[in-house]
């Protein structure tokens, strides 16, 4: 993992598989590390023919944060989108995807297949959006267009979210803290073994742990409202892949921007909530990387042939 100067700001990115190999930059959700992509699914891309890239979005992980804009008003920022009204925030999606854009251009990679997973997803829509060219294939996992009639995340749910650990400078409560916010999000269908769960949010915690930037993250969410018009402008081939026990972004927002973007592909998994199991790693590894391929522009023939 390295450090880079991408639209003027500080993210910690990795990269892996050959430089050479078209390229899959991977964009996590709220609050979530670079290390929530598994390694086994970014090892199997690689194995796939890919050169994959992940990194920490700003206010996260290793990344730069903005704790100069100090900690937000949630309730209010809440409060204001529930009602449709505007909300303010220190620095938006749009900045985000402009982050991405700007991880491209610090690389020298012209256009990459784009994968963006819950609040990634958003980014990647309004990457795809906004900045075509670089973008050969678009996957939206587990997110949505932000339509207000859509259906929300249960009271419960919403809670668990906003909740704080029991003491936050105690490692050990934040642990079981994201131990128990998992298992209320996570796939019903597909459980994460307890021991690994555990690891996964140990490792989490251990590398970057930094709340009021997740806090500032959800309020970039909020302001950023409904992308509805946003996603009719999306020309690149796009996959949705949604889980149908998502009880954080109900499995409507995955139909919702299908339908919105022109010719997109919908899948939608039985028992998939909101995280990423271990048993659909290579499902996951193998949707993307067949949807990259399909996109993919076919090689030019062997001068021969053409001219044959």
């Amino acid at each position: 993992m390295a450090s880079i100067q991408a639209n003027g700001i500080t993210l910690e990115y990795e990269s892996l598989g050959d430089p050479a190999h078209p390229a899959v930059l991977l964009v996590m959700g709220l609050g979530m590390q670079m290390i929530a992509w598994p390694d086994p699914l970014c090892e199997r891309l690689v194995r796939d023919g890919f050169r994959v890239v992940r990194f920490d979005n700003r206010d996260c992980g290793l990344s730069q944060k903005f704790d100069e804009h100090g900690k937000p008003k949630m309730g209010r920022a809440v409060l204001r989108a529930l009602l449709g009204l505007p909300v303010r925030s220190p620095y938006g999606l749009e900045d985000m995807a402009r982050d991405t854009v700007g991880l491209l251009d610090a690389l020298q990679i012209p256009a990459a297949h784009v994968v963006g997973a819950s609040m990634g997803g958003m980014i990647g829509q309004l990457v795809a959006a906004l900045y075509p060219e670089r973008v050969l294939s678009l996957t939206s996992i587990m997110s949505t267009p932000g339509a207000r009639h859509l259906r929300q995340p249960s009271t419960r749910v919403r809670r668990e979210l906003l909740r704080r650990p029991q003491d936050p400078s105690d490692k050990e409560a934040v642990i079981a803290h994201y131990e128990h916010l998992f298992a209320v999000i996570g796939s019903p269908g597909y459980p994460t073994p307890p021991d690994e769960l555990r690891a996964r949010m140990r490792r989490s915690v251990e590398r970057g742990y930094h709340p009021v930037g997740v806090m500032r993250q959800l309020v970039a969410v909020l302001a950023n409202g409904d992308r509805s018009e946003l996603l009719a402008r999306i020309q690149c081939p796009t996959l949705v892949i949604h889980g149908k026990a998502d009880p954080l972004v109900p499995y409507e927002g995955g139909v919702d921007t299908a339908y919105k973007i022109r010719d997109a592909r919908l899948a939608l998994l039985d028992g998939f909530g909101h995280d990423f199991p271990p048993q659909l790693f290579e499902r996951f590894a193998g949707m993307i990387a067949d949807h990259a391929r399909s996109a993919s522009p076919p090689s030019a023939p062997p001068q021969d042939a053409a001219t044959a």
